[in-house]
């Protein structure tokens, strides 16, 4: 199973994780200020402290390179042929202008990073393989490095079959550990896993969606008898929802704790408004080009905070 890609369903009366657009106007606000706002946070039972910060740019410069780990989101899967990556439309390291890369985009800023970027991430790829990929990433001597996993880890074939959260957070602890070890003074962006409980919310009505749902058998845990919307087939969806909001807990609360050098995106992708118009028509259920170009923007906004 790859991962997929949704985000909060439009009017649903399901709140959002974190407050996203304080946290974001917060970067905008101030983008020369290392430590943005520390803010409280209360959402889904959940009482935390959230730190957003972003790259500080006090010198004006950018990275030189940057590699971007993760999963099929990060590949650029079904975003140019059927069932194959497409690492040019990648939201992260690609070279399509009409994605406008966040690759691209640094480029803008610093030329020299031209020809220095890597993406490693794995189509099917889930948190227990991120150690790995983060070990290769240490070996490139990056100067940049984004995270985007875990779709992968909740859209499993059951309910029982997802990653349980402390399994989780301790391959991500683990991945974090190999980057600080292997790349002291690099910056890393965690990124927030999409919801994919919005996936289901926007497809749910849609005959071609549907359809290619079943015939692929996609996210079973999510997306198992999409038409229905009977009680039971609702609270599994909700705690699928919760399983990915409680991995985004531990993407925060991890990042936190390596300091002012890792920057998590304050659920900026998780929170946006993901339209049919994002998704692959290939399976309903990957970015497509235009969603690939909107992760472009809003995992570099949430970074560079510009």
């Amino acid at each position: 199973m790859r991962s997929g890609v949704a985000y909060q369903a439009a009017g649903t009366t399901v709140p959002s994780a974190w407050d996203h657009a304080a946290a974001h106007n917060a970067l905008m606000t101030s983008p020369m200020a290392l430590f943005r706002r520390v803010r409280r946070v209360v959402a889904h039972g959940l009482a935390g402290t959230l730190m957003v910060t972003a790259w500080p740019c006090t010198d004006g410069t950018f990275p030189d390179s940057m590699v971007a780990l993760g999963d099929s989101i990060t590949r650029g899967f079904n975003a140019c042929e059927q069932f194959v990556d497409c690492v040019a439309r990648s939201f992260g390291t690609g070279t399509d202008p009409a994605v406008r890369s966040q690759y691209l985009r640094l480029q803008e800023k610093n030329p020299e990073i031209k020809g220095h970027a890597d993406n490693l991430a794995a189509s099917g790829a889930r948190a227990a393989d991120m150690p790995a990929q983060a070990a290769t990433a240490a070996s490139r001597g990056a100067q940049y490095v984004t995270l985007l996993v875990g779709a992968n880890d909740a859209c499993a074939p059951t309910e029982a079959a997802m990653t349980p959260v402390a399994t989780y957070r301790r391959h991500i602890d683990d991945a974090l550990a190999t980057l600080r070890s292997g790349l002291p003074s690099a910056r890393i962006e965690l990124i927030s896993i999409p919801d994919l409980y919005r996936l289901w919310s926007i497809g749910h009505d849609d005959p071609s969606a549907v359809a290619a749902w079943r015939r692929y058998d996609t996210c079973p845990s999510m997306l198992a008898d999409p038409d229905s919307e009977a009680p039971p087939d609702q609270a599994r969806r909700q705690r699928v929802r919760q399983r990915i909001i409680d991995f985004n807990t531990e993407l925060a609360e991890a990042c936190a704790k390596q300091g002012p050098h890792c920057v998590f995106d304050g659920n900026a992708v998780f929170d946006y408004p993901l339209q049919l118009s994002h998704l692959s028509t290939w399976d309903y259920f990957h970015p497509g080009p235009a969603g690939q170009a909107m992760l472009a923007d809003v995992s570099y906004r949430a970074m560079f905070g510009r």
